[in-house]
């Protein structure tokens, strides 16, 4: 299912650099495909990566919760470009 989207790994990889803790969330769409992001992200980074599997309804739906698991960075994903 992921060779029907860019995700621009490449970019998201140059981004974990240094993160030692990453939170992926997407939107409903690409779920289905989170195992096979985490898997692709883990080869490439030395990153942990979780999958946040609560709600996405766009840039300022950013999970509260994200403080108290420790996490370094958040990697977004939704249908229209926004920022790098």
């Amino acid at each position: 299912m992921m060779e029907n989207y860019d995700l621009e790994l490449d970019k998201v990889e140059q981004k974990i650099t240094g993160a030692k803790t990453v939170c992926i969330q997407l939107p409903d769409g690409l779920k289905p495909s989170a195992q096979e992001i985490v898997k692709e992200l883990q080869k490439r980074t030395d990153a942990r990566i979780m999958i946040w599997l609560g709600s996405c309804w766009g840039a300022c739906d950013i999970p509260l919760e994200l403080n108290r698991l420790g996490v370094d960075l958040l990697v977004q994903w939704g249908h229209s470009e926004w920022g790098h």
